[in-house]
């Protein structure tokens, strides 16, 4: 599920939060990178979990409807296709997915303004009242109809940040991300009529497959060991490449990003230079200055370059 860059991403955060708090201690940032990654296919399964609240939802209103003083014809007779659409039930009727659900105590139940405003919205939206006007129904189709769900309607909307920031401390910066986890299993779903619970690292979901691929955890766990173990050395090594003005301007998170890559380029002899500063570079655009991609990029080149000439890194491609 996790690939490289988001893990790289959550290893930043913790050298971050060990940059800011250097009494936290190396088995206490292992344990927070691994508590994180776990987070954030929690809240993927609690996204998932929107698709049956949701259709509950659905199906309550309709029946107060039908219980009107004067019911129109429309409330006596509703379009049923949503409330019955085959990705809720799957979802409802897998006793891994309930199970999960339940023993991590994900719910939206408490929810409900939430899920009413939803669902009022999504009932305005053209390609919800094209679903419900096409004759017939499919699983295929069902998907396709949660799949817009999930891409249109959740990452800009600051109720559900709201939501999720009370939930946990580690799902505000990873929505996207178990959204587009959710819509991978949304056309597996389709493909296969069953849901599967992924697992934790994109490795893992590699081996699966018959690939020999190195562990994931067990590269994000060595990166963060040794940025963790070199933080004081790169630190110096960075306020001593730029003048004593720069030095002053010098913010926590370039800094970090910076030591991130040397520990990455040291540690790891068949991660292309190129590739390693390119992530960094690319984290800085999401967490740092907008100055900070050129910076980033700049150093990180120079300083690699010149540890490579002192034989300090070595690599094999």
């Amino acid at each position: 599920m996790l690939n490289r860059r988001i893990l790289r991403i959550k290893a930043f955060k913790v050298l971050y939060a060990y940059a800011e708090n250097p009494d936290l201690t190396l088995k206490e940032a292992l344990d927070s990178l691994d508590k994180s990654s776990e987070a954030t296919r929690d809240l993927y399964l609690n996204m998932l979990a929107v698709i049956p609240a949701l259709t509950a939802e659905a199906a309550t209103r309709i029946e107060a409807a039908r219980g009107k003083f004067h019911p129109t014809e429309e409330d006596l007779n509703p379009n049923l296709k949503f409330v019955q659409n085959g990705i809720s039930a799957l979802l409802e009727q897998d006793p891994d997915f309930q199970r999960l659900v339940e023993k991590k105590k994900l719910s939206w139940a408490q929810n409900d303004v939430f899920l009413h405003k939803l669902y009022e919205q999504l009932k305005t939206r053209p390609y919800y009242q094209s679903y419900m006007a096409a004759p017939g129904s499919s699983l295929e189709e069902d998907a396709a109809l949660w799949k817009n769900v999930f891409e249109t309607e959740f990452e800009d909307d600051p109720d559900l940040a709201s939501i999720l920031e009370d939930a946990s401390i580690h799902w505000a910066d990873d929505l996207a991300y178990a959204l587009s986890c959710c819509i991978r299993s949304l056309d597996e779903m389709a493909r296969t009529g069953r849901w599967s619970y992924p697992p934790l690292y994109q490795s893992d979901m590699l081996k699966a497959r018959g690939k020999d691929v190195e562990s994931d955890q067990k590269f994000v766990h060595a990166l963060l060991t040794a940025a963790y173990g070199r933080f004081a050395e790169y630190n110096d090594l960075i306020a001593a490449s730029v003048s004593k003005w720069d030095q002053d301007r010098l913010y926590t998170t370039d800094i970090v990003l910076i030591a991130m890559g040397l520990a990455e380029a040291e540690t790891f002899p068949d991660i292309p230079v190129r590739v390693t500063i390119n992530e960094y570079v690319e984290i800085s655009k999401y967490y740092s200055t907008p100055k900070s991609r050129s910076f980033v990029n700049g150093l990180l080149d120079r300083l690699i370059k010149e540890r490579m000439a002192q034989g300090l890194i070595n690599k094999t491609v």
